[in-house]
């Protein structure tokens, strides 16, 4: 399936190509509803979206994973280097980068002319991870989650293409990239806070009675407690309206990609069920979507696919992707 995706995309550079599959196994591994949603986009734009998530899952990676005897000083050197050859990959700098990621996604970003300053603001908010570990108040972390989730949402927007001017969809997407992000923080609260880091705002755990030493006893002795219970609750409630806020934007959306973006919304927003279900036992094991349920939303997935397919060849004149404008315009300079 590589192959053909990279076929359809007009990716024919043996190096780019590999930098490509690269990505796309990065987001088979370690984005399983991202990377399903993705197999319901039309095939040449797959690459462009696994490019995206695999530099992004990269970044993080060097926060999160490098080894627990990595210091925050050589993660922060690995960071910066990483951020250089972005930004001599982005320029056409005269050193190429070997970095598969780097190479894919300056091929994404020059294909689609995606705004370079969302990879800017993207690095600084992998920056502050090496020395945030909390945020006092919802506005903070909104302020964090511009760079770490609502610019992948502004990324995507060019190769999602839309039916209308892009500005209109901008905040959604951004909106969709905060929900998401937010149902991750939810979901992964217990194993965050082995990191040292709590992305619940403090003023919303304060407001039930929680603070970090009473998670750290919940999550050590296994034990639940009312507070916590109703303060992930409170969590729940305000990434919902989240959800809310994006939800718009889906209808926006050229409609041969809006199945994808419908499915990943789904899904996504199936684990904040998932939380509830369980009782709200996050910082005791990990809430998950079952396999029958993620089937039935990909079939539903792909019977819109087939829909949409088949309207636009009924029309004859489906949107343009933003990538074919870009280049129009590229042309037409």
């Amino acid at each position: 399936m590589t192959r053909r995706e990279l076929d359809a995309a007009g990716i024919t550079d043996p190096a780019l190509r590999a930098a490509y599959g690269h990505c796309r196994r990065l987001n088979a591994r370690h984005g399983r509803t991202y990377f399903l949603a993705t197999r319901l986009l039309p095939v040449d734009r797959r690459p462009a979206v696994h490019a995206l998530y695999g530099f992004a899952r990269w970044a993080d990676d060097i926060v999160d994973d490098m080894g627990d005897g990595a210091t925050t000083a050589e993660r922060a050197a690995t960071l910066a280097r990483l951020e250089d050859e972005l930004r001599q990959a982005l320029t056409g700098g005269a050193r190429p980068t070997t970095e598969p990621v780097v190479r894919a996604l300056a091929d994404t970003a020059a294909r689609y002319a995606i705004d370079p300053a969302h990879f800017t603001d993207f690095m600084a908010s992998m920056r502050s991870d090496l020395t945030v570990t909390d945020y006092a108040t919802y506005a903070d972390l909104r302020a964090y989650m511009h760079g770490s989730a609502a610019v992948i949402g502004l990324q995507m927007l060019p190769v999602l293409g839309t039916v209308t001017a892009r500005a209109h969809a901008a905040p959604h997407a951004a909106a969709l990239g905060v929900a998401f992000q937010l149902t991750n923080f939810l979901r992964d609260v217990g194993e965050d806070l082995d990191r040292g880091r709590i992305y619940l705002p403090a003023d919303l755990l304060a407001a039930h009675g929680v603070q970090r030493d009473l998670l750290l006893w919940s999550r050590r002795t296994g034990r639940p407690d009312a507070r916590v219970t109703a303060a992930l609750r409170a969590a729940e409630d305000l990434t919902r309206g989240v959800y809310r806020e994006a939800a718009p934007g889906l209808a926006i959306l050229d409609p041969v990609a809006r199945p994808c973006i419908r499915t990943a919304y789904v899904l996504y927003r199936d684990i904040l069920d998932a939380v509830a279900r369980s009782g709200y036992a996050v910082l005791h094991r990990r809430a998950v979507v079952s396999r029958r349920r993620r089937a039935a939303v990909a079939a539903d997935g792909l019977a819109r696919v087939a829909a949409a397919r088949l309207g636009a060849a009924a029309h004859r004149t489906p949107p343009v992707p933003a990538r074919h404008d870009a280049c129009s315009a590229k042309e037409a300079g």
